[in-house]
């Protein structure tokens, strides 16, 4: 009876001391919060973050007397792995963490003592939460906390592959875009450099600097005419046109003779630089005896010109102009009596109006 009163004692001096350690024992609560890749904002509602944040609630709630006092600290982990190197890893997970820290203690009434933050450049993007609490206040068994860490390492990891194919589709559909653009691109400028071979009145370059003239109606009536215009740019240009001719038949008692130098400057207007205006000097002498008087002299004048060249290829273009303004002819009148000279008089006229006129064909040197 003795033996039995004693082991008795000691099964319950045992149970005495070992009860309150058993009591003490505590177990964690882990919440995860989930943010999106490279980003650091906080969104709520977003991949189940506001369930975990209820729950965490409802925690905080029933253990904020001993959290407050400081027994029961809140384990703050901020990861991410998505930014370009680790210190920006660390910064962005910093943020993060402080972010769910601030929803805490907006929703929950705590502080910023209440935390115990570290922060870390592995793992993935999200913010866990733990807060350690007595075996007591929880129904969560040891063997339902394991399992519910094997479930949550299942589903990190389920993501984690899920988001590393989400992220192999949007590479290989960015490197298809890529591709495309190029090809576009090639084929855009195949396309512009056929059309540049290409003879086209609306694909005329004019980028030239020295061409040659030649007045074809001029030369309709057999008076040679050649000249020069050099293009200073594409828009403006410098001409110089000369004519000489002299005939004389009937035993020269008919002539026609004449020399004249015409210089112009040019301002070639529009997209295609076709149309233009200009100022024109005129200067040369005359010999005209088509009856029995014949007049001999000078001429002088100018006037504003305006005129379109059509290209017909990349080196041929016909120039078609007119010229209006004012003449000078100080002449004499003579005659021809047995060969000879006699001279009847001088005689002066003014000329407004026509001065010129062309088609003029237009031969690219360089």
């Amino acid at each position: 009876m003795s033996r039995k009163i004693t082991f008795l004692t000691l099964f319950l001096w045992l149970m005495t001391v070992t009860f309150p350690v058993i009591a003490q024992q505590k177990a964690d609560t882990t919440c995860i919060f989930r943010f999106v890749p490279q980003k650091d904002m906080f969104y709520v509602p977003w991949k189940g973050n506001d369930t975990e944040l209820a729950r965490l609630l409802e925690y905080i709630e029933n253990n904020k007397a001993t959290i407050l006092d400081g027994k029961l600290p809140l384990l703050v982990d901020g990861y991410c792995k998505s930014q370009g190197s680790k210190a920006e890893n660390l910064a962005t997970a910093k943020i993060r963490a402080n972010r769910v820290k601030s929803e805490l203690i907006i929703r929950a009434k705590i502080k910023e003592e209440n935390f115990i933050t570290h922060n870390h450049a592995t793992e993935g993007d999200f913010v866990t939460v733990r807060l350690t609490v007595p075996v007591k206040e929880t129904a969560v068994t040891d063997a339902e906390a394991e399992a519910r860490r094997k479930a949550e390492a299942e589903r990190l990891e389920t993501e984690k592959r899920a988001e590393q194919e989400r992220l192999a589709e949007e590479q290989r559909k960015a490197e298809e875009a890529r591709l495309a653009a190029e090809k576009a691109e090639a084929e855009k400028t195949a396309q512009q450099n056929t059309l540049a071979d290409t003879p086209s009145e609306t694909k005329i370059t004019t980028d030239y600097h020295l061409s040659l003239r030649a007045n074809l109606l001029r030369w309709a009536t057999l008076t040679p005419d050649l000249g020069l215009e050099w293009r200073i740019c594409p828009s403006w240009g410098i001409a110089v046109n000369g004519s000489w001719t002299s005939w004389s038949w009937n035993d020269k008692d008919r002539r026609y003779a004449l020399w004249e130098v015409a210089p112009e400057v040019r301002y070639y207007m529009g997209e295609k630089k076709a149309w233009y205006l200009g100022a024109m000097f005129k200067t040369g002498q005359f010999n005209y005896k088509l009856s029995e008087t014949g007049k001999q002299g000078d001429l002088m004048g100018g006037g504003i010109t305006a005129g379109y060249q059509m290209w017909l290829n990349k080196a041929l273009a016909l120039d078609f102009n007119l010229g209006l303004g004012y003449l000078n002819a100080d002449f004499e009148k003579y005659e021809v009596i047995d060969d000879v000279r006699v001279r009847r008089g001088n005689e002066t006229k003014d000329w407004w109006g026509p001065t010129n006129a062309g088609v003029t064909l237009v031969w690219k040197l360089f």
